[in-house]
């Protein structure tokens, strides 16, 4: 049974606070799948946001692609097809979705073959940093996370400007 707080008169399940892996506030990763209406995230609301009832922490903001999709389905996690009962429109190439951060991990680590044993390399799909939850940190370093990054130079300059505001703050502290 997930927590629940009260906003006004709708109820809210609890959830973890919103911040990215670089530490600024989380992005949408995708709020209308392709057209669906309906948005990615445990919560369905756009955001890879968490919260205790989130057991898989689909905190990962993942750019799909063909190759992803055919690797994602073939280890179990079938995200092409729709399950509308979940409100699950189905992911497609080009889509953006808050991939579980376990099952981000596990693409990391897999080798996958083709039929002829070949090794099948570039299936781990690019992410949003600033839309990735900072809990995908806890299975993933985010060097990682960098290297497989869309907005990585973006998110770089806005680490360095965090750098400089603490250095600043911790100078002006020993003042």
């Amino acid at each position: 049974q997930a927590a629940v707080v009260m906003a006004g008169e709708i109820e809210q399940p609890q959830r973890e606070p919103a911040r990215n892996v670089i530490g600024t506030s989380l992005r949408c990763c995708c709020s209308d799948v392709h057209g669906s209406g309906i948005g990615t995230g445990f919560y369905r609301d756009g955001f890879c946001s968490t919260g205790p009832a989130d057991e898989g922490r689909h905190t990962v903001c993942i750019e799909a692609t063909e190759s992803f999709l055919a690797v994602s389905a073939a280890v179990g996690n079938p995200l092409h097809q729709a399950i509308p009962q979940y409100m699950f429109p189905g992911v497609r190439p080009g889509d953006c979705w808050c991939l579980c951060a376990s099952r981000y991990a596990q693409l990391l680590k897999l080798e996958v073959k083709d039929a002829q044993g070949n090794l099948i390399k570039g299936f781990v799909p690019r992410i949003h940093l600033h839309a990735t939850h900072e809990k995908t940190l806890d299975y993933v370093p985010l060097e990682t996370l960098m290297f497989y990054a869309i907005d990585a130079d973006e998110a770089r300059k806005e680490m360095s400007r965090i750098d400089k505001l603490r250095s600043e703050l911790e100078k002006n502290m020993k003042l």
